[in-house]
């Protein structure tokens, strides 16, 4: 699934500091979608805390 991303800036002054995602597929795909962040998101912080996290490792 392509996911569009805008920096939330762009929706005005409250939106500033956030990140506008925008999935347009079925809900089972967003609900996959959502799952696989999820999962990233997490291992993304694991390895803030630990101080390993790097952009280039998941770029």
């Amino acid at each position: 699934a392509n996911v569009a991303v805008a920096p939330g800036a762009g929706f005005g002054e409250e939106g500033d500091g956030f990140l506008r995602l925008a999935l347009v597929e079925n809900e089972n795909r967003i609900r996959q979608a959502l799952k696989q962040m999820r999962q990233g998101l997490k291992e993304i912080d694991r390895e803030v805390e630990a101080g390993t996290f790097t952009f280039e490792s998941h770029g």
